[in-house]
């Protein structure tokens, strides 16, 4: 009996390490809670989170649930960065550009007439931005970013921006803001979601705006003008709260920076751009719409109207320390090299 004792133990421990193995290997369950102020329904939604949240459990084995709120559930939509920051939610959707002059780099990519495809130029705008990302967004962890490009949707059909002085316009950012103010515009500071309600109730008389968001919230119901042009892009990052990332085991962590990456912002660049861009095509499919076409002489005047806002991005840049005109020439270099500069 003492001879096989030794045995007995052996395969008594090996048999335990067998049955504790699949509770070491898998990791811990972990909830993500994704905040985002879109409708559930829009295309993004649906070619973007969705996708993303779904690719995000697979990788991790089911070990992370990805949760969406969607339509401004945990807030509105101009808090979703500190929101992400303060662990009201662990991931969020946010466009800086709701809160002017707070990420002066970032913004870099809502220069008017700039970016001349969505899904490319969210793959510049973030390999570009990540170099700027730790320092200015230093309060969450950065995922990604990408963009959409969009144009004027009016009442009235607009061609020459010097038709923008005393017109009400709600615009897509800050930068889109302080171009309207330029023109003597009236700006009307309302959420995407809000935007139809403004329109409708005369508070505002045309919007900057992607073109099928324009069908996706119903504000085709109350514009019928729209500028064939690509007027301007906003930017958005995916931004996480670091607690919640740093509590993740080793191997959740990879799969999270896995789906943090160039890649990713390219991809759902391209998937929302090119979705976006069918707007133009149903709205003149539908009737009582008019697509207006811009002379080359009236692009070149709205190029012209938007200069001195090029001019005071580079004194942004330089107020946090950064070489503005050499920033600024860098993203140019890097749209061109991937084929989204708005030429």
């Amino acid at each position: 009996m003492k001879k096989n004792l030794p045995l007995s133990i052996a395969a008594t421990l090996a048999a335990l390490l067998v049955a504790a193995a699949p509770a070491v290997a898998q990791d811990k369950p972990v909830e993500m809670r994704f905040a985002h102020w879109l409708p559930p329904t829009h295309p993004l939604a649906k070619l973007g989170f969705e996708p993303w949240a779904k690719s995000v459990e697979a990788a991790s084995k089911g070990s992370i649930k990805v949760t969406l709120f969607p339509a401004q559930q945990l807030g509105k939509a101009s808090d979703h960065y500190d929101m992400a920051r303060d662990g009201i939610a662990d991931m969020t959707w946010v466009n800086p550009g709701y809160q002017a002059g707070r990420f002066p780099m970032f913004s870099a990519g809502e220069l008017p007439m700039l970016i001349g495809n969505a899904g490319r130029g969210s793959a510049a705008l973030d390999a570009w931005y990540r170099k700027y990302a730790g320092t200015e967004m230093k309060d969450i962890r950065f995922c990604f970013a990408h963009v959409h490009t969009g144009t004027m949707h009016s009442k009235q059909p607009i061609t020459d921006p010097a038709q923008i002085k005393g017109m009400k316009i709600r615009p897509s950012n800050g930068t889109m803001s302080a171009y309207m103010s330029l023109l003597g515009a009236t700006n009307v500071q309302v959420s995407a979601p809000e935007s139809r309600d403004a329109l409708e109730k005369g508070v505002a008389d045309a919007i900057v705006f992607p073109w099928h968001s324009i069908i996706t919230f119903g504000i085709d119901k109350v514009v019928k003008f729209h500028n064939d042009q690509k007027l301007y892009a906003s930017t958005f990052a995916w931004t996480m709260n670091r607690g919640w990332y740093d509590r993740l085991s080793a191997g959740q962590k990879k799969v999270v920076d896995d789906h943090c990456n160039n890649e990713w912002a390219g991809k759902v660049g391209v998937a929302w751009g090119d979705d976006e861009d069918t707007g133009q095509e149903k709205l003149e499919k539908m009737g009582g719409h008019t697509i207006v076409k811009l002379t080359p002489e009236q692009k070149t005047a709205w190029r012209a109207s938007a200069e001195p806002l090029y001019v005071r991005w580079i004194e942004s840049a330089g107020k946090v320390g950064q070489d503005g005109k050499a920033a600024r020439e860098a993203l140019r270099a890097e749209l061109q090299k991937r084929n989204a500069l708005n030429n």
